[in-house]
């Protein structure tokens, strides 16, 4: 691993960056309450960019899935179709803890859908089928629709709530990365960091050792205590299927391999995801100082700005930041700053700006030439991006209602792609002023697992 400087390591801020040091809507009161206690208390629904055009090489479907992970609806349905998982397209991420109606795209040339028999699966049903003439990629969609309950609170706080969401719908939502890109242990971005700094060893101890979750037992901590005391084999043989990405880590050391091995052993879709968590938590940690010093909703020199209509970015000086034509468009939420996914190609900002960037990725005790190093030395894709730092929220709708399960608040909106509704519900219900850290509920009658992925 790489080692910085003494100064540099007592200057180490690990966290996630997960609960907002400001939350915009700080003058209103959170309502309280808990989301995700059942699947269809949370149901998120893709707006594609482009309809299927009805003919091509790739089957689409529109699925919906709950309690699934988008990679394992990707395994399901490469098996079904008889493909290599690389074959089958996604939009987006989805959370495996609700309901998602979403767009797969299946490349099976020469082959029509009706070759295939129907695809049935208790978590998974098809709303119909077509054809296209390319993959569905990432970032192949307009906007996410959310429709989630808060439970556990009255009906009437829909008020309160509504104050709240409208608020935010003029102002624009913080564009952080939501707690489930993290994962339950709240440590993805910690495995990602290593991974980045050429620890592999670092990387499988954070992933596999016995965690700080009072939450996780049985089996899963069995196989954690069993792989901190060296013996792969007991622990690949108890570690319980649903944690893949810990499972293809163990067969590979349960095998022999070294820890650079068995770290290329998890699939890269996994692999790339715990990096994107680093990435993440670098640019939570600038969006949180943009916060305190009162500039996410300002252009500063040096800034770099994106344009919402077209996420084309264009760069701030003085004569861009002090134009009241700009302050306009900041106001009707046209543009905004931008912070730093980092990478090995990413545009970098200027002046006092860039500096920042840099002391939040210094802060994870990582440089920017260590990512260029990763990239060449794993061959991962880690190109960086520039990620709004608020994005705006649209057809902001509650009700409050009661069902066999209680009472509840209904908080409906859209919100870009990428961007996370949890964020959206922590202003709603302030999770801190209720004496809680966290919003969600483990969902009644499932299994906890490895790792949580994106909800949007």
């Amino acid at each position: 691993m790489h080692m910085h400087s003494g100064d540099e390591h007592d200057a180490l801020d690990l966290s996630a960056h997960i609960a907002p040091v400001a939350y915009v809507s700080a003058q209103v009161p959170g309502i309280g309450g808990v989301i995700k206690q059942r699947p269809e208390d949370f149901i998120v629904e893709e707006v594609p960019s482009y309809d299927p055009c009805g003919q091509g090489e790739h089957v689409y479907l529109y699925v919906e899935k709950r309690g699934l992970s988008t990679t394992q609806m990707v395994e399901l349905v490469a098996r079904h179709f008889g493909v290599p998982a690389g074959h089958v397209g996604v939009a987006g991420l989805k959370d495996r803890h609700a309901v998602t109606r979403q767009v797969v795209s299946v490349h099976v040339p020469g082959r029509q859908p009706e070759d295939f028999p129907a695809l049935r699966h208790e978590q998974l049903s098809v709303l119909w089928v077509d054809r296209h003439t390319n993959k569905l990629r990432r970032g192949h969609l307009r906007a996410n629709r959310f429709a989630v309950r808060i439970r556990g609170v009255p009906a009437t706080a829909a008020i309160t709530a509504k104050r709240t969401l409208d608020l935010l719908a003029r102002s624009g939502v913080p564009n952080r990365a939501g707690e489930q890109r993290f994962g339950r242990l709240e440590n993805n971005h910690l495995v990602g960091r290593a991974m980045v700094l050429g620890d592999d060893r670092g990387a499988l101890d954070v992933m596999l050792r016995p965690g700080s979750d009072p939450g996780e037992g049985g089996s899963a901590l069995a196989a954690r205590r069993l792989y901190a005391e060296g013996k792969y084999v007991e622990a690949l043989a108890v570690m319980p299927p649903g944690f893949v990405s810990e499972r293809e880590a163990l067969t590979a050391l349960a095998a022999g391999q070294p820890p650079e091995r068995a770290v290329r052993a998890i699939g890269r879709l996994q692999r790339e995801f715990f990096v994107s968590a680093c990435q993440s938590a670098v640019f939570n940690a600038v969006l949180d100082h943009r916060l305190t010093a009162g500039t996410v909703s300002r252009l500063l020199p040096g800034d770099l700005a994106i344009k919402h209509d077209n996420q084309a970015v264009f760069a701030v000086d003085e004569s861009v930041a002090a134009d009241p034509a700009t302050a306009d468009r900041l106001q009707r939420l046209e543009i905004s700053p931008s912070g730093p996914i980092w990478g090995a190609s990413m545009l970098r900002a200027g002046g006092d700006v860039d500096a920042v960037e840099v002391e939040m990725l210094r802060h994870l005790g990582i440089r920017p030439e260590d990512l260029a190093a990763y990239a060449a030395r794993s061959g991962d894709t880690l190109p960086g991006a520039r990620r709004a730092l608020r994005v705006p929220l649209h057809y902001p709708d509650v009700e409050g209602g009661a069902d066999e399960h209680g009472t509840y608040v209904k908080c409906s909106f859209e919100l870009p792609p990428g961007a996370y509704a949890t964020v959206v519900l922590r202003e709603i219900i302030k999770p801190e002023q209720q004496g809680r850290t966290v919003i969600e509920s483990k969902p009644a009658g499932s299994a906890s697992g490895a790792r949580r992925e994106p909800t949007a």
